[in-house]
């Protein structure tokens, strides 16, 4: 297994298609690089948001983000479900991305994730980004899309616990979702840190395409 410390990792860019999606699938990993980088600079994008589900996501995001002093948030109004069907706007975007940051490390949604909307934002991202470090996360839900991670990070249950804390208190929309409990959350962690022989049990699963060391 590949260790690393991500002591290169400087410039971070958060790719999600809806507003909750980059929390849950790589929230513990953002608060442990920022624990370990305090001058790491992030750029937050969610690609879709009604006017309810946006503060939610601006909530979140300053919440993961709140020790970063170097920071971008933002909320795009993609139609959600519709993503294959606006791509061409999509991929416009992902042009003006590119000649707005450059990243070291960027996290986009699985390839294989069997939401539409998931799916192009992960292929546009490899479009755009070819010589960058790419982690693809995974979001446990209804479709049974888990693959097998190559990629983990391992994670305190502190760092645990205070991703699951900031999703809860920011996404008050999703609270009385039957899935949206602090178990299956905790659960997913707990699965990736017994795959990886995590020291404190708990970690973040990714795939990784390509890697260089």
């Amino acid at each position: 297994m590949l260790k690393t410390n991500f002591e290169s990792i400087h410039r971070v860019l958060c790719l999600g298609a809806h507003s909750d999606d980059i929390e849950i699938g790589c929230g513990g990993t953002i608060l442990k690089l920022i624990e370990d980088h305090p001058d790491i600079e992030f750029y937050w994008v969610v690609f879709s948001g009604s006017a309810h589900r946006t503060k939610e996501a601006e909530r979140s995001a300053s919440l993961f983000l709140e020790n970063v002093s170097k920071k971008q948030i933002v909320v795009k109004d993609f139609r959600d479900g519709f993503f294959p069907y606006v791509g061409y706007e999509i991929k416009e975007y992902f042009e003006e991305l590119k000649r707005a940051f450059v990243p070291d490390l960027v996290f986009t949604h699985y390839r294989h994730d069997l939401h539409q909307d998931h799916r192009l934002i992960c292929e546009l991202t490899w479009n755009t980004w070819r010589d960058h470090l790419i982690l693809e996360y995974e979001i446990p839900k209804y479709d049974g899309d888990l693959g097998q991670p190559n990629f983990f990070v391992h994670l305190s249950e502190a760092t645990c616990r205070r991703k699951i804390a900031a999703i809860h208190e920011a996404f008050e929309s999703q609270r009385d979702n039957q899935w949206f409990t602090e178990e299956t959350f905790l659960a997913i962690l707990r699965l990736r840190g017994i795959e990886s022989n995590a020291p404190e049990k708990y970690a973040e699963g990714f795939h990784c395409r390509k890697i260089a060391w």
